[in-house]
């Protein structure tokens, strides 16, 4: 075993921290609060061939896989400005389209993704269905030589600045119990019947979230990602990486919240020492630190354990569990180091508590992550 990273994913790391640094958190929320998209910090994470780096090399990409596509996502989250459509369009889409897409889809979309001038959305969440997929009410029904997709998405992120969307519906029903039979479709973002509203969040990020009308909406067969009635399987390909690429994003936040901690207890002089020398202050950084390094340890083998085509699923779901648990009392922590002052604007730390708290949400909630452990892991008895 070899823990070392290579040259190339070292080089990788540096090169993206020093891009990302040139922007920071500052630039972050600045871009959140105005409404805006973060796209200088995209275009200049595209202009080193960074966003597609996961993706086959025959289509553009890098060849480096999803550990390197991980070690982007934690840098620019290190550096405070985590992109959530690195997650969406390289991490899932790409991921998907790359193993499931005929040669004609991966030529149309693949070279754009990995070049970052093409941006995809994901539509699977839907608040009847929750976190049960087979339950999706979003139908796409055949006819003649295409499908008719009628249905309701929420919490879709980016749909805004996306070219298209990987939306995941039902095509019919198996079992006694109903189970959608999943499919996977491309959508442009401007096909007609396709309409979207903004749907409010509490949280300081670039990307927006809407709810997406599928009206009618007409998607010809080769628009049809993989087999019909095969999404489910098909899913997996995109959703390890998202758990994965997720958990890259909270190991960087805590890194970026333990930075500014530790740099201001050691700075921070009260009766004459500093802060950090006392260890009210010194162990609870200390524990967070090893709670984010263990994360870190347990993302990278969850994303090497994919490239190597090896089973994810238990690596991933455990790795975004910890990565969450590590990165919300990493901020918490270092919240509390600043005192009053963690709550001050020019600081930022207080808006790293909800971008943080949103990673035991989503994708999965903690819960779920539990529930697989429980039944997949230690062979429980399936709880729901």
């Amino acid at each position: 075993m070899d823990f070392r990273e290579s040259d190339e994913q070292q080089m990788l790391r540096k090169t993206v921290s020093r891009i990302a640094g040139d922007f920071g958190l500052e630039y972050y929320i600045a871009k959140a609060r105005a409404g805006e998209k973060a796209t200088e910090l995209w275009d200049a994470i595209a202009g080193g061939g960074y966003v597609g780096v996961n993706l086959p090399e025959a289509y553009g990409g890098g060849g480096m896989g999803l550990s390197a596509l991980s070690i982007v996502c934690e840098e620019l989250a290190a550096a405070g400005c985590p992109l959530l459509l690195l997650v969406v369009s390289p991490a899932i889409a790409g991921s998907v389209i790359a193993r499931f897409g005929t040669e004609e889809q991966k030529a149309r979309w693949l070279p754009g993704i990995a070049a970052g001038t093409t941006k995809f959305a994901f539509a699977i969440t839907e608040p009847a269905a929750g976190s049960n997929s087979h339950r999706l009410s979003t139908l796409a029904r055949r006819d003649g030589d295409g499908y008719r997709i009628n249905g309701t998405k929420h919490f879709i992120s980016g749909v805004d600045e996306a070219d298209a969307i990987l939306v995941v519906t039902r095509t019919g029903i198996e079992g006694e119990e109903g189970a959608g039979r999943l499919s996977l479709f491309v959508v442009p973002t401007d096909a007609p019947g396709l309409t979207r509203t903004l749907l409010p969040v509490d949280l300081v990020a670039p990307e927006k979230q809407f709810v997406l009308y599928f009206e009618d909406v007409w998607a010809p067969t080769s628009d049809l990602v993989g087999t019909e009635g095969d999404g489910l399987r098909q899913l997996f390909f995109g959703l390890n990486p998202e758990r994965v690429t997720g958990a890259a994003i909270a190991n960087g936040l805590g890194r970026y919240a333990l930075d500014r901690a530790a740099e201001y207890a050691r700075s921070r002089n009260v009766w004459g020492v500093p802060i950090g020398s006392h260890q009210g202050i010194a162990h609870p950084l200390a524990k967070a630190k090893i709670d984010v390094e263990l994360a870190r340890l347990a993302t990278a083998r969850a994303a090497w354990l994919y490239d190597e085509g090896l089973d994810a699923a238990e690596a991933a779901n455990m790795a975004k569990y910890a990565a969450a648990e590590a990165a919300v009392a990493a901020v918490d922590q270092a919240v509390q180091v600043h005192g009053g002052l963690g709550f001050a604007s020019e600081i930022g730390l207080s808006v790293l508590l909800g971008m943080t708290r949103l990673q035991r949400v989503a994708p999965i909630s903690r819960e779920m992550v539990l529930n697989f452990v429980a039944q997949h892991s230690l062979g429980l008895p399936k709880s729901y």
